[in-house]
């Protein structure tokens, strides 16, 4: 899909809807009108965020290989016969979950954010398995809307669906969101997933509700080894406080002897001051969310690295910026041409990273804004930056094959628009 195209086709028909209801003959005021309909006053512009290029950490082999995964983990984390590599945040999250410690993950949209935690999940409920122990609900994950954990469901599915390992070891994942038949939920009730997808309600009610299925699905999760809560930035005020007392429960109910290692994810707890400040501003949410003491040593944020040329600086590019946003873009646009492409360099400075002591993400401006910007440091009219930073997002987002570059860059420059080839790409991301 073309976004750009997209939004342009939605807000046309939505305009033609909205002013099928009258017909002003008045000239004068008609002219007011259509000038307010012209400079879009009635829908906001458009949000551009790109996605940065992450650190990379350890492939799922070499952690198999340093014993800090299992064996069987190592076969589900894959495409066929290539490793899953992680990002440096996700190998902290994996080495966290080891050492037995909870902790909270606040890196930006993109990320995989999933993966901090399906992956030390499913890595314990193998060896849990492969020691001989009994199947039980090890693992209950709290989404805020059922859309995510359907989402979810999906896509671990197709991880440990063709993993090759026997059905033994295979965890099973099961939804318990108030979607399911009463049969459905029979079959949870009488054999126990390892892991259990649901919201914070279903969860209360699983809790507070006297219905044996319900008794019975908390009762195979005695011993819990994780409470995951997903989207931590919803659970603010009353629902906050809500969920707070219902992790508690859980933490009572199920794992009174030993408490679970408790995981957060969220992109967007903390935003304003130092990363010292927003670290500790995490560690206090989520301290009290989850009554368990966490640090900010355990709050896990991204690690990012340029996509394009180190060695190319904003101001250097700004120059040739007039040039190319003149010409067509190039046929090919491989990895290589991205690296030293003015406008990558540009977009990805500019739009895309605070380049500071550290690389930060920028925060999502409106699109008129990020062609005003071009505008002014190219010294190229607006509509024709306007055109020319549409058809360059297109082109670098497009899947490898239409466009000839790389997955890497692919997924480094790919803004709203990106798609990502590979099964499980919402957990990748």
């Amino acid at each position: 899909m073309k976004a750009f195209e997209f939004e342009h086709h939605v807000i046309d028909t939505y305009e033609r809807f909205s002013r099928s209801f009258t017909n002003i003959r008045a000239v004068d005021l008609k002219f007011e009108i259509d000038k307010q309909y012209d400079d879009g006053r009635f829908w906001p512009d458009a949000l551009l965020s790109l996605n940065p290029r992450f650190l990379a950490g350890p492939d799922v082999d070499e952690l198999v290989e340093s014993g800090d995964l299992d064996e069987g983990t190592g076969n589900v984390f894959r495409f066929g016969a290539t490793p899953l590599r992680f990002h440096r945040h996700q190998s902290e999250a994996i080495a966290k979950a080891k050492s037995g410690n909870s902790y909270v993950v606040t890196t930006g949209t993109g990320s995989g954010k999933s993966l901090c935690f399906f992956v030390p999940v499913v890595d314990a409920i193998i060896r849990a398995l492969r020691a001989g122990k009994s199947r039980k609900t090890r693992a209950i994950i709290i989404y805020p809307m059922n859309a995510l954990a359907n989402s979810q469901l999906k896509e671990i599915d197709k991880f440990i669906s063709q993993s090759g390992i026997p059905d033994s070891l295979k965890p099973i994942v099961k939804r318990y969101t108030g979607q399911e038949s009463r049969e459905e939920r029979q079959k949870i009730a009488a054999n126990p997933p390892d892991i259990l997808l649901t919201n914070y309600m279903m969860a209360e009610l699983l809790l507070t509700r006297q219905d044996e299925l319900d008794a019975q699905v908390i009762a195979n999760a005695s011993g819990l080894e994780f409470i995951i809560l997903d989207e931590l930035h919803t659970y603010r005020g009353r629902q906050g406080a809500d969920v707070a007392v219902l992790v508690r429960r859980l933490r009572d109910r199920c794992a009174p002897e030993k408490a679970p290692i408790c995981i957060g994810t969220s992109a967007t707890m903390a935003s304003e001051g130092t990363d010292e400040s927003r670290a500790l501003a995490v560690a206090r949410v989520a301290t009290r969310l989850f009554g368990s003491e966490i640090g900010p040593d355990a709050v896990i944020d991204e690690s990012l690295r340029r996509a394009t040329d180190d060695d190319l600086k904003l101001e250097q590019v700004k120059g040739q910026l007039a040039t190319v946003l003149g010409e067509a873009l190039p046929e090919k646009l491989d990895d290589d041409t991205l690296k030293r492409h003015p406008l990558a360099v540009w977009t990805e400075l500019a739009l895309g990273l605070d380049d500071g002591l550290e690389l930060k993400r920028k925060k999502p401006i409106p699109f008129d804004e990020a062609v005003t910007l071009l505008a002014k440091d190219s010294g190229v009219e607006k509509e024709q930056c306007r055109k020319s930073l549409e058809d360059f997002l297109t082109r670098v987002s497009l899947p490898e094959d239409e466009r000839g570059a790389t997955v890497t860059l692919h997924s480094l420059l790919s803004s709203c628009i990106g798609s990502s080839p590979g099964p499980a790409t919402s957990l990748l991301r």
